[in-house]
């Protein structure tokens, strides 16, 4: 009997009786080399762990056995043995060059031969099928052949050199890098909630102080929108200035919370306000482009007694809910004189005009923008006296030295500079860089210092002296908005973009929170702060996005006694 050469095919086992039919063999496939004869294509060879010749006219019984791989006696056994001798390379797997004719022939016999409902032509197809999962298979396996070979040169070559490398050990050790990662953030995350958690039990034992040390006062409530600067004059008479989105600036008792005069001159949003008492002007700042300085005369109403408000929340005892008594609308004071016309309009500026601050002195004021600039006028004659240009981003804030001729501007491009005007002849300046973000405002305190807020969540107090590096840096968990640092005991006082109020000393240890509740303190994001140590009643002032101010009375010996 003359035979083709070898293909490989999926086959299931089956029997095959005396009379030439085939009775498959349910539960098991084997893939085999198979070998059949041209003059009769009943008769097959089977190739693999175990050969044999299967004729329906002298084999009767075939039995699967070693994971189903067909096993025959007789006369099959000798004819597989000549098969062996005559084919010993078809135990390598591989294909060979049959005819896809020949494929064809084979498959239609195997399926003719099988019991099922299905189609033959679906049948076909689906064999057609397997076969190509089939070579897929066998190039893979033998990829994987290549590989292993190759891990075991190259383990050849590292048992000379002491080390050896499996290929599960390379796993292994790729779970344990992973293993140790996870375990590393694991570890990191429990540090973080111990910290929390010890943060809060530590707050829960200050709860009664915190009620002595810092008290809300006084409610200044007349804004119909959210309230961005507020200011207090520096000598009497001290009265509180608030500039808000309304398009209104609006000056209050500190003592009644009573308003005592509006401006409504300008027509874009209130940015800032800085009343003096230098002959009774303001100036107030807006977004479209200008400021305006106005005069005011106001009499101070007769101060109330101060209720007792010892009830207080602690710092602990907050509502993070944003659902308040500010959302409706709120009416302004209809018996508040207001003022339309400006004594003076400022119109150098090319965008809005973001902040403004008095120069020592009173005779000259400063105005930041967001096209860059800050311009010094004189404010009788309403000429732009300087114009300090070099910020590569939007001015964000402006500010003067208490009894220097000192100027210092913050803006967008992650720095703030530093003007001298002590010298008529030489107008230095001096860049600060420390920040990654945007620095939100910038401030003198009484001295050689300088202290920072910027969006990077820090503030970084600077010595005049030495602008290479700060000397101290306060980390935060919100982005730091206006900023305000008292005069005598110069602490820090940081409103923040998630409602809160801190309290921290020049060297960065904080002091205290706000107390902040859903009924007291801020409801919305905090803008600006600003102290005022010489009122009895409030000493700071805060501002916010829920359209008021408040006045707190903080209690500076036991808040320093206390650290």
């Amino acid at each position: 009997m003359k035979t083709v050469s070898s293909v490989i095919h999926i086959v299931r086992p089956f029997s095959v009786t005396g009379n030439g039919k085939k009775r498959l063999l349910k539960g098991c496939y084997c893939c085999t080399l198979l070998s059949f004869c041209r003059s009769n294509p009943s008769c097959f060879t089977f190739g693999g762990p175990t050969e044999g010749f299967l004729d329906p006219a002298t084999v009767v019984n075939v039995r699967v056995l070693d994971g189903g791989m067909p096993v025959e006696s007789g006369s099959s056994a000798a004819a597989r043995q000549a098969k062996q001798k005559r084919k010993s390379h078809s135990l390598s797997i591989r294909r060979t060059n049959s005819t896809e004719q020949d494929r064809s022939g084979l498959q239609r016999d195997m399926l003719e031969g099988q019991d099922s409902k299905l189609p033959l032509s679906l049948r076909s197809n689906l064999m057609d099928m397997f076969s190509q999962i089939e070579r897929e298979f066998e190039n893979l396996y033998i990829e994987n052949l290549e590989l292993r070979r190759e891990i075991e040169t190259l383990n050849d070559r590292l048992a000379a050199e002491g080390q050896t490398f499996e290929g599960a050990d390379l796993a292994k050790g790729a779970l344990k890098t992973k293993a140790s990662h996870s375990t590393s953030q694991l570890s990191q995350k429990l540090k973080t909630t111990y910290k929390a958690s010890t943060s809060k039990i530590v707050s829960s034992f200050k709860a009664t102080t915190s009620r002595a040390v810092c008290q809300l006062v006084k409610e200044y409530v007349g804004h119909r929108d959210g309230i961005w600067d507020l200011s207090v004059t520096r000598t009497q008479p001290v009265v509180l200035g608030t500039a808000s989105a309304d398009h209104t600036a609006m000056l209050w008792s500190i003592e009644t919370g009573k308003c005592l005069l509006k401006y409504l001159g300008h027509q874009g949003s209130g940015r800032s306000v800085s009343p003096t008492s230098f002959e009774g002007c303001a100036v107030f700042t807006s977004g479209d482009q200008t400021a305006h300085i106005w005069r005011y005369m106001v009499q101070l109403p007769t101060p109330q007694p101060v209720a007792d408000i010892s009830q207080t929340p602690c710092e602990d005892d907050v509502d993070f809910s944003d659902k308040d008594e500010a959302d409706g609308e709120i009416e302004g004071p209809n018996d508040c004189p207001s003022i339309r016309v400006a004594t003076t309009t400022l119109r150098s500026h090319q965008g809005v005009v973001i902040a403004a601050d008095w120069l020592v002195g009173g005779k000259q004021v400063v105005t930041a923008s967001w096209d860059r600039a800050a311009n010094l006028y004189d404010v009788e004659t309403s000429e732009l006296v300087h114009s300090l240009t070099g910020h590569d981003q939007e001015l964000t804030h402006c500010c003067t030295h208490p009894t220097q001729r000192l100027v210092v501007t913050s803006s967008r491009d992650t720095t703030f500079r530093l003007w001298d005007f002590r010298d008529p002849s030489i107008h230095s300046v001096n860049v600060f860089q420390g920040h990654t973000d945007t620095v939100t405002s910038a401030v003198f305190t009484v001295g050689d210092n300088v202290v920072s807020g910027s969006d990077d969540r820090t503030v970084k107090v600077w010595d005049l002296k030495n602008m290479r590096s700060p000397i101290a840096t306060i980390r935060t968990d919100s982005a730091v908005n206006r900023i305000s640092v008292s005069v005598n005991q110069r602490i820090i006082a940081l409103p923040h973009d998630n409602r809160q109020v801190r309290l921290f000393d020049m060297s960065g240890v904080r002091l205290a929170r706000l107390p902040r509740s859903n009924r007291q303190g801020h409801r919305r994001m905090v803008c600006c702060s600003a102290w005022c140590e010489d009122n009895a009643s409030c000493n700071l002032f805060t501002c916010g996005f829920d359209r008021q101010a408040i006045g707190w009375n903080i209690n500076i010996p036991a808040l320093l006694q206390e650290k």
